[in-house]
């Protein structure tokens, strides 16, 4: 069966056709500045030269009509035509306390979704768009809905319930969620294929590392902590999100700055992290290079996100007894060996011990744990868009 997944934002989309007889790629592309000027879509068809679509694009439904149209187009395209498109599988970020794994989109699950909007402002209106355009161009093809909290579902009430009143979880639901739940069940479960080992019988620290952080603790399977909370602001210090922080310093500031609401969100979530911190940039990369040139702040700014991020380990591997398995994913974790190993040079008092020869590694996936360390270190690239097909496959052939 042919699987497509579509990834809405508020003017982007990203799709990928996938044949799951093999789990190859047929097709795939990004959709950007949709119902703004300068609409365009980059598509590429395996074993194809790629191809930019330069087109005006008042919402997400004529986007997806042009991505429809280069799918099935004769010389370009994948698939001959629409009907060898099995089911679609689309992204939502929030599920609340709804879902707890992917399901199948009808009307109730529509309006399911609509309400997890005031906890998803700026995510889940979109995927809802995405949603109801593909519904009317494909009447008659299958929809399934995965979430990005639906595997942080499993977290006990100690783990998830915040120390407020608990009338704001019981009015508002005010709790921890997490995020990145796909590439968390993804990275995790292929760390048990690579292992040899029944994923019931480890517990794994998995550490999704790029411009938003997060990291879970996952015990036999199961999401049982994650760094991210009620937003995807919580947490580690990540490119312009502060991350934990003293709540007290927020009135602080704005009272010293006179900043209102508005202000003081734009603040935490655009202009802190490893940017506020060295003035330099959100990108990692960047920030490498400034720091090999002397920058303090640069370096400073790296320090404090590697420091988290060995915390955090530390701490889910405490609250697990033991960790058999750390794995590192993502655009920093996947790419940046440097990055790896100073987290890592924090762990050694609990056999996470990484060998900097196997560490030299980019993009693919490795062992790269010195043989003596009880604790396997693995770089894992994260792969959402086909743990979201096989979610989709296995509702549909399961309906």
């Amino acid at each position: 069966m042919n699987i497509l997944v579509i990834n809405c934002g508020s003017s982007s989309l990203k799709y990928q056709l996938i044949d799951m007889n093999g789990e190859d790629v047929l097709a795939k592309g990004l959709v950007e500045r949709i119902g703004i000027e300068g609409s365009v879509i980059k598509h590429d068809t395996a074993g194809k030269d790629r191809v930019v679509i330069k087109e005006p694009m008042k919402d997400h439904k004529r986007a997806l009509e042009l991505v429809l149209e280069a799918i099935v187009d004769e010389e370009h395209g994948a698939i001959k035509s629409m009907d060898e498109i099995g089911a679609v599988g689309h992204r939502v970020v929030h599920g609340g306390e709804e879902f707890a794994d992917s399901v199948i989109i009808d009307e109730a699950v529509m309006e399911a979704i609509d309400r997890c909007i005031e906890l998803a402002p700026l995510h889940n209106p979109p995927n809802i768009m995405g949603i109801e355009a593909c519904r009317e161009l494909m009447p008659e093809t299958p929809m399934v809905a995965v979430f990005d909290t639906a595997f942080h579902q499993s977290i006990p009430a100690e783990n998830y319930i915040y120390p407020l009143p608990y009338e704001f979880y019981e009015k508002y639901k005010v709790r921890r969620y997490g995020f990145h739940g796909t590439s968390h069940k993804y990275v995790s479960l292929r760390a048990a294929e690579i292992l040899g080992k029944d994923i019931k019988d480890l517990n794994i620290v998995t550490c999704h590392l790029g411009n938003g952080s997060s990291i879970t603790a996952v015990q036999g399977g199961e999401s049982i902590d994650t760094s991210m909370g009620f937003t995807p602001l919580e947490g580690l210090a990540m490119g312009t999100r502060s991350g934990d922080i003293d709540p007290a310093i927020i009135p602080f500031i704005m009272n010293k700055e006179d900043m209102n609401f508005d202000d003081v969100n734009e603040l935490l979530n655009k202009k802190s992290g490893v940017l506020g911190i060295s003035g330099v940039s959100s990108d990692f990369r960047d920030l490498e290079v400034a720091a090999e040139e002397g920058n303090e702040r640069a370096k400073l700014a790296l320090d404090v996100f590697c420091n988290r991020v060995t915390k955090y380990i530390a701490a889910y591997s405490a609250q697990m007894c033991s960790v058999d398995a750390v794995v590192f994913t993502a655009g920093i974790g996947e790419n940046s060996a440097s990055i790896r190993e100073r987290v890592c040079d924090g762990l050694e008092c609990l056999n996470i011990i990484i060998d900097k020869e196997l560490n030299n590694v980019r993009g693919k996936e490795a062992i790269v744990s010195k043989a003596l360390g009880a604790v396997k270190i693995l770089v894992i690239p994260t792969n959402e868009e086909l743990m979201i097909a096989r979610d989709t496959l296995n509702l549909v052939n399961n309906r």
